[in-house]
């Protein structure tokens, strides 16, 4: 597979930016390794421009007549590579160059065709639906794999998703604009076109994981047959008789939920797969409880964890680490991935290199000061891969298999 061309860029104007995008894209594609006739464009917009979503896409879509079909969403931020956008005016573009037959542009106007077996799906999803949660699930039983990744747009204004399709035919459009509101949409994939995908929460278990043995609501009341209190301020090693520093500790806590038949640590100590993490909103002293931002039930398992810049940036290594060794496995063993991870060692995107291109989907409270500076968390990323072609923007939520997560980052590189 080739190279997928993309572009970024940043302007008061929208005209300008496209043009600088287009500008980028257009010398790619002359390129030997870059794919000189990709038909499906994936385009992320920051929120300044939402309220002129389709004149962006039918400028981009006129200029690019190749590109059949479009996929993508608003963000308050975007990414791209070694580079994130936030609070300001942007947009980027990659142009996958994938069969025709192997995916298919999908959304509430557009639903997938019963002809088509999804294999994996690009998901992006308005909020404000109702029960997106269940929809995102009802989604992933849909694919062969159950595996989805994408996010929540975010936005300040306007909502706006793009799904238009042709399937891979010029003449594929018909009346349809491309931009809508609510509901879910995206790109399916076939079992023809190969993904690897990590999600990273950006915690740290401090404690052993628990069995919550008794729950009402969101409210824990008891793990291992012990008040949920009682237990909380043992593995934090607080104590409410010192008010102010157990609620400084208390602040950084957050609680990883899985399944009573799923692992909540795995054996390197970091979160299993099906983990999500979710706040503690109160404190119940009455009935030593801990109230939590989900319900849950007894038989659930509960680790109590951090979330800090060092754990944040060690688990984002790790996810790039682990994508690196399932790419090439034979050439690099897990340890001389997790040190290629953590180095600049990685020179510019190469046809050799197994990644064609790449999505990265991050929760908008992540960017910026979370890794420690502007753009950071897209720099770890890029020391980790190399400069592959990327493209993602900050969600209100990020989807990873069926699960709608909250603080994490879906990494999914094309193979």
């Amino acid at each position: 597979m080739q190279l997928f061309p993309f572009g970024h860029a940043t302007h008061p104007q929208w005209q300008m930016a496209a043009g600088l995008v287009l500008a980028q894209l257009r010398a790619q594609m002359t390129l030997p390794g870059y794919a000189s006739t990709p038909t499906l464009g994936l385009l992320y917009i920051t929120d300044h421009y939402a309220h002129v979503a389709q004149d962006i896409l039918d400028h981009l879509g006129a200029e690019l007549p190749l590109v059949t079909d479009w996929s993508g969403t608003v963000g308050i931020g975007i990414a791209s590579s070694n580079v994130e956008y936030f609070d300001e005016p942007a947009l980027a573009v990659m142009l996958c160059a994938l069969p025709s037959d192997q995916y298919r542009v999908f959304s509430g106007v557009a639903p997938l065709p019963s002809t088509f077996t999804p294999y994996t799906a690009l998901v992006h999803a308005d909020a404000g639906t109702p029960d997106v949660a269940e929809l995102i699930a009802e989604m992933a039983d849909r694919t062969a794999t159950g595996y989805l990744f994408g996010g929540l747009a975010s936005s300040r204004g306007d909502v706006v998703q793009f799904a238009i399709g042709g399937n891979g035919n010029i003449n594929g459009h018909g009346k349809a604009g491309g931009v809508f509101r609510g509901g879910l949409s995206g790109v399916a994939f076939g079992e023809g076109v190969q993904l690897v995908s990590r999600v990273t929460q950006g915690c740290q278990p401090v404690a052993p994981a628990r069995t919550i043995t008794g729950a009402d609501a969101n409210l824990v009341t008891t793990l291992d047959g012990e008040p949920a209190l009682d237990v909380l301020l043992q593995d934090l090693r607080v104590s409410l008789e010192q008010p102010q520093a157990a609620m400084a500790a208390l602040r950084r806590t957050l609680v990883g939920l899985t399944e009573a038949n799923e692992d909540v640590v795995n054996r390197s100590g970091h979160f299993g797969t099906d983990v999500v993490v979710r706040h503690i909103i109160g404190l119940d002293p009455r009935r030593r409880g801990v109230a939590i931002a989900t319900k849950v039930d007894a038989g659930m398992k509960l680790a109590f964890c951090r979330r800090d810049v060092e754990a944040a940036r060690a688990d984002l290594v790790r996810i790039c680490a682990e994508i690196r060794e399932e790419l090439e496995p034979e050439e690099l063993p897990l340890a001389v991935a997790s040190a290629l991870a953590a180095s600049d060692a990685l020179a510019a995107p190469t046809p050799a290199r197994p990644i064609a291109g790449a999505v990265y989907v991050s929760c908008a409270g992540r960017g910026g000061p979370h890794f420690g500076g502007p753009s950071a968390e897209m720099q770890i990323v890029r020391r980790a891969l190399g400069d592959v072609p990327l493209v993602g923007f900050f969600a209100g939520g990020e989807i990873a298999r069926s699960h709608l997560y909250g603080y994490t980052g879906v990494l999914t590189v094309f193979r």
